[in-house]
């Protein structure tokens, strides 16, 4: 294919494997305002709308991965400046250099926490900041697709928590307490944790791309069969060798226990992987629906367990 593909937070974690495995295929930019470990990096902050006019191109396709995505946010309102306002910049760019087509990630975060498997009609309920942000920015990329929906191709994606080599989110927290063998159960272990490996949700783009989708798709992403907590853990000792003790902490215990870390970071200005967020994350249920991409011809290039089995061989 000769189309070029403009990816917008391509040095992130997600990014960095997309922009991989388009390479094969496609001519790929990669504009973020970071650099990049792995790939020429066009440094474009999608706050500022002077280097996003003199850095976007004109492009087959925008696939829009930056934001602001950590449960630490501060100031607040980085959370709207980059994920809603920075969303608005990059369309009004596309807009005057007549680019129509667009994937953007957004989060199953928008449904909240332990709701009961929701598809994408499922009424949104954000519980955090980046929820709501993430949100406010598919209503801003919908109205952009609404203003002429014969000619624009809008992909949202909803992706359930991303794992897979280098991520140092939450489930990176989790398989490095196991692996230095300080990790404690908190609850009962029976929530349900739908997840996804990221070399399937850049298989996910990839087919998005290949297939010329045209119009307005919205799909979950989720790597089936969920596990709860109980089995991902059981599947991590497993894989690497370890033993996992049998207590369990209560959950009030335990989120208690997060508040005092809470308190702690600010005092010392440090950033701890223990917080009354992560705890609460960790013990809810958030199980999500992929029934959509179900739908499709789409076949996932990995199971959840090969996922989890080359992360964890890359932290050893």
């Amino acid at each position: 294919m000769n189309e070029t593909i403009t990816v917008i937070g391509g040095s992130g974690f997600i990014g960095r494997n997309l922009v991989d495995k388009l390479k094969e295929t496609y001519s790929v930019f990669n504009l973020d305002k970071t650099k990049s470990t792995r790939h020429d990096t066009i440094l474009t902050d999608i706050r500022d709308t002077n280097q996003l006019s003199q850095n976007l191109n004109t492009t087959d396709w925008v696939v829009l991965l930056a934001a602001e995505h950590k449960d630490n946010v501060n100031p607040i309102s980085l959370y709207y400046d980059v994920n809603v306002e920075g969303t608005r910049n990059v369309l009004e760019e596309m807009r005057k250099k007549n680019i129509q087509k667009i994937v953007f990630t957004s989060t199953v975060a928008v449904y909240g926490l332990n709701k009961p498997n929701p598809d994408e009609a499922f009424p949104v309920d954000p519980f955090n900041h980046y929820g709501i942000s993430k949100y406010q920015a598919e209503d801003v990329l919908r109205a952009w697709y609404n203003e002429k929906p014969e000619e624009r191709t809008l992909i949202i994606l909803r992706p359930t928590v991303v794992f897979g080599p280098e991520n140092r989110g939450n489930v990176y927290n989790l398989l490095q307490q196991i692996l230095k063998g300080s990790f404690k159960m908190v609850g009962s272990g029976n929530n349900i944790k739908s997840m996804s490996y990221v070399g399937n949700v850049v298989a996910f783009i990839q087919y998005c791309l290949n297939s010329q989708l045209k119009g307005y798709h919205l799909f979950n992403y989720v790597d089936k069969p969920d596990l709860n907590t109980n089995q991902l853990i059981n599947i991590i000792a497993k894989s690497s060798g370890k033993e996992i003790s049998s207590f369990k902490i209560p959950y009030f215990i335990g989120y208690l226990a997060g508040i005092g870390f809470d308190m702690l970071s600010k005092l010392s200005g440090k950033e701890f992987s223990i917080s009354s967020v992560r705890i609460k994350k960790f013990c809810a249920t958030t199980q999500f629906s992929n029934k959509k991409i179900q739908e499709t011809s789409f076949k996932a290039p990995y199971s959840l367990e090969e996922g989890l089995d080359k992360t964890i061989k890359s932290l050893l």
